[in-house]
């Protein structure tokens, strides 16, 4: 057999072309070599070579999925590869479900062995980690040589199709596949002795992990909602018309803060969404909807509650990196305190 031929696909930052001011940049094909894929090529020596570098503006495909795909597949197919390799994207939001959802499809639409990686709390991971191998890396690409370390020995098992170990021995994102094995103790052995090793304060590691969840104590209520001001916080991507902050349709990188002062209704030219993922045609005829200003302005005349801040936080919760999320809510509330906010209104889609 001779080399493998491999086809590297990687975002317009890794091949070069512009951050995001490029990330609009349609499928190209180049048969070279970019970035990563230098990495890739000295990781199989002899065994595999990169045959086409497929490059994709990170914007471009999540705003324009099936398109991109179907692009992407028939410049897969010209080639022929034996192996297809996405990324790492490691925490870039937008880059990892790109890699994901092309990783997928090239492995079940076209019968190719395929795998990426990225980093845990990248939202591409939690999308298709049940579906494609996707190497753990760490969250940038300072960590690219620990990345290769295990996508390469990964993805030779793949094309081989050699048994792949557990996630631990390979170092991929379990996929929660549970499988049988044969020990020399039953479960209630080893149940116990994990137990005592508890007790003792000494290492185990459980055969069943749980989920880990973000578990946030709530505060005390509000003692008289009539004399308190809230503020509006949504992850639903309301933006003043023509989104002069550039807030992303898709795993959003910032936020914006935006000034409602004597605005009572949020009507359509002058106010939009920005979120992708669903028809944004009900928001846009009238952004109320998704967060309510009008209701709160009648609220506030009324005297049912003291005021509504003047201004609203807003980004795009679709396919945003959880850790993104957690910096942007650390920024702002720090000035919605300072603000003397009592409480938030939180909306999504």
């Amino acid at each position: 057999m001779g080399k493998l031929r491999i086809v590297h696909y990687i975002n317009q930052f890794f091949a070069g072309i512009g951050g995001e001011e490029k990330a609009h940049v349609e499928p190209e094909v180049r048969e070279e070599v970019i970035g990563p894929g230098l990495a890739i090529q000295q990781g199989f020596k002899d065994e595999g070579e990169i045959v086409a570098t497929i490059i994709c503006g990170d914007s471009y495909f999540g705003e324009n999925m099936d398109e991109a795909k179907a692009k992407i597949l028939e410049m897969v197919k010209k080639y022929e590869p034996d192996l297809f390799i996405a990324g790492p994207a490691f925490n870039a939001g937008r880059y990892g479900v790109a890699a994901g959802s092309i990783t997928e499809a090239v492995q079940n639409e076209l019968g190719i062995p395929a795998v990426t990686g990225m980093y845990i709390e990248n939202p591409g991971a939690d999308m298709y980690k049940k579906d494609v191998y996707i190497v753990s890396t760490k969250n940038s690409a300072a960590g690219m040589r620990d990345a290769m370390s295990k996508l390469i020995p990964l993805a030779k098992k793949l094309v081989n199709k050699e048994e792949i170990g557990s996630p631990e021995e390979e170092g991929y994102i379990a996929r929660g596949i549970r499988k049988n094995i044969w020990t020399d103790k039953v479960g209630a052995e080893r149940a116990a002795d994990m137990l005592v090793a508890k007790l003792k304060g000494e290492e185990f590691v459980t055969e069943y992990p749980m989920p880990s969840f973000d578990r946030v104590e709530p505060n005390a209520p509000i003692k008289d909602i009539t004399k308190a001001t809230i503020a509006i916080v949504s992850s639903g991507g309301p933006v003043p018309y023509g989104n002069p902050d550039h807030i992303e349709a898709s795993s959003a990188s910032k936020y914006g803060k935006y000034d409602i002062d004597g605005v009572d209704d949020l009507t359509e030219g002058k106010w939009a969404t920005a979120h992708g993922g669903y028809d944004p045609t009900y928001a846009n005829e009238d952004l109320d909807r998704v967060i309510p200003v009008d209701v709160l302005r009648n609220y506030e005349k009324e005297g049912k509650i003291g005021k509504l801040h003047r201004y609203f936080y807003s980004t795009v919760g679709n396919g945003t990196a959880v850790a993104n999320a957690k910096e942007f809510a650390e920024e702002f509330s720090k000035e919605l305190k300072d603000d003397g906010v009592d409480a938030v209104i939180l909306t999504s889609t």
